[in-house]
């Protein structure tokens, strides 16, 4: 068998993908490995024999358009989170960066450390593979001969070993930190609704006005009154159905279908007036609502106060479903393929609009390659470019920084005239999907030999503790850190933390959400440029 892994390295790499993604459900006390398992197999498999590798391209693949989809997804989100914490989180790193440093100096001096293992050390503990090519790159300009190698090899067997208990140690740092300091899921994300796509618990009533001092108030008053959390559907006014807008005024004995969440909806009823035993949305003569896929490339990027749709349709979007998340619609409110919205409309114009969103499930499992591989690319070529820095120090982006970078732009404009970057929900997760699934069973396949070799020769186990306790402690005092002191939500913080597309996968599945994604996709590209720095100055002063 292991012959024919040898001679057919996409056979390895798909069985090792299926068996790591099948132990990753495996759930022991509550806890899944989920997709990091992948990794953990990969390590297995490369441990069999030296001869099983797969090609650099599946590895470089894999990494490119995980973080390329990540980037997409979350650009809008980085922006805003840049505009409003942009000075916290740069603290946030830099602090980050330097308690795993100073942990890493402290037991290259306790286990005595030759310095190319301490900085492959500190490479592998932050699961960073370009701050490891860096550090390859370095040592190729700055040795010579059989020293050369030595220290190549040292630097190797340093990240090798600490790149698992990277990988692990943060884990288990984000599951001991959320229960030592007793973090509040329900009430973080309820305060993290107001600024971030959050799935949002949502209700709808029909309600009669009989509060005299709503009379002549505007709907966009009531909006504003209860903080944005409640949207307006239609309304009944002397036995006559129309859909208001935010100009309306109410007045008594009005009947309006309002939709929010049950707090918010809560506290507008006890104000507004009484609910309906009849809910207006059953009466669908003449208007009814549907469910619409958006998938027209032309809405994408638009708001909804852009379509203009009660004049165009006498139409109203209530709420949008994105992936699992259901959001309040607002004016404000920016359409993206894949997205599934609530229309209320004239029964008769209902085709018209379905239309005039798309309405199609297969064109949104469709791809449009000029945009992703423009994107791609220029992502590629950002992460070749060379930067020289003083005292003979070259850094590049490489196959994560670029396209990371790239995508987040591109991500925050959406579209450039008729080209749409970003990309369908489903397309989106079912290729991030892949290219983790391709980089953690290369990486582990990769590193596997050598892994196990240096723990059979002796001295590794040394390597692998100290990677163990630069990635755990390093990640719980960040965590304290910025929880207590800088006042990140814990949520975002445990994407911040995550150095590694398999921690950010198990973050995610903890805190069901995609929360996580702001943190990683923020810290990543300055993480990864910081760090770059510090393994080839550590190497140096050491």
């Amino acid at each position: 068998m292991i012959e024919s892994f040898k001679e057919s390295p996409l056979l390895l790499l798909f069985m090792v993908s299926a068996i790591g993604y099948w132990l990753g459900t495996i759930s022991i006390r509550g806890a899944k490995l989920g997709v990091a398992a992948v990794l953990f197999v990969g390590l297995g498999f490369g441990a069999l024999d030296p001869g099983l590798d797969v090609p650099d391209i599946i590895i470089v693949l894999g990494l490119s358009i995980f973080v390329y989809t990540i980037g997409l997804s979350s650009g809008p989100g980085f922006v805003a989170t840049f505009r409003q914490q942009g000075f916290r989180n740069v603290l946030f790193v830099t602090l980050t960066l330097v308690i795993s440093v100073g942990l890493t100096i402290a037991l290259h001096f306790w286990f005595h450390l030759e310095a190319a293992t301490t900085a492959g050390l500190l490479a592998g503990s932050n699961t960073n593979t370009p701050a490891l090519a860096g550090l390859l790159d370095l040592i190729n300009n700055t040795q010579t001969g059989e020293e050369r190698t030595a220290l190549g090899n040292a630097a190797v067997v340093g990240y090798s070993l600490s790149y698992p208990m990277g990988v692990v140690g943060v884990m288990l740092a984000i599951a001991v930190m959320h229960r030592w300091m007793k973090i509040d899921d329900d009430r973080e994300v309820q305060e993290l609704r107001k600024t971030y796509a959050v799935a949002e618990e949502l209700a709808r009533c029909s309600l009669e006005i009989n509060n005299p001092n709503a009379e002549g108030v505007t709907l966009r008053e009531i909006f504003h009154r209860f903080n944005k959390q409640i949207v307006f559907g239609r309304m009944k006014r002397n036995e006559e159905q129309f859909l208001p807008n935010m100009d309306t005024q109410l007045k008594v004995e009005d009947q309006i279908v309002l939709v929010g969440h049950p707090g918010s909806l809560e506290k507008a009823i006890e104000w507004l007036g009484r609910p309906l035993i009849n809910q207006l949305s059953y009466d669908r003569t003449i208007y009814d609502a549907q469910r619409i896929f958006v998938s027209n490339p032309k809405l994408a990027g638009s708001t909804i106060a852009a379509l203009n749709l009660p004049e165009k349709y006498s139409a109203i979007i209530t709420r949008v479903k994105r992936g699992d998340i259901d959001i309040l619609a607002s004016g404000n409110t920016v359409l993206e393929l894949g997205d599934r919205i609530l229309l209320v409309g004239r029964r008769e114009e209902l085709i018209k609009m379905a239309d005039f969103f798309g309405n199609s499930y297969e064109s949104l499992s469709q791809i449009n390659l000029l945009s992703f591989g423009l994107g791609m690319a220029l992502g590629l070529l950002l992460g070749m470019v060379t930067f020289q820095l003083p005292g003979d120090i070259n850094f590049s982006l490489g196959f994560a920084g670029g396209p990371l970078i790239i995508a987040l732009i591109l991500g925050y404009l959406r579209r450039t005239g008729p080209i749409v970057w970003t990309l369908p929900f489903s397309a989106s997760l079912t290729l991030r999907q892949f290219g983790l699934i391709l980089l953690l069973a290369g990486i582990g396949i990769r590193s596997g030999h050598t892994f196990l070799a240096t723990i059979l020769q002796g001295g590794g186990g040394w390597i692998f503790l100290a990677g163990g306790i630069i990635a755990t402690l390093g990640a719980m005092l960040s965590l304290l850190i910025g929880y207590k002191l800088l006042k990140i939500p814990f949520t975002i913080l445990t994407g911040m933390v995550a150095n590694q597309p398999a921690i950010l996968d198990y973050a995610i599945d903890r805190a069901g959400n995609s929360l996580p994604n702001i943190g990683f996709t923020f810290v990543l590209p300055l993480s990864l440029i910081i760090k770059i720095l510090f393994v080839q100055l550590l190497f140096l002063l050491l």
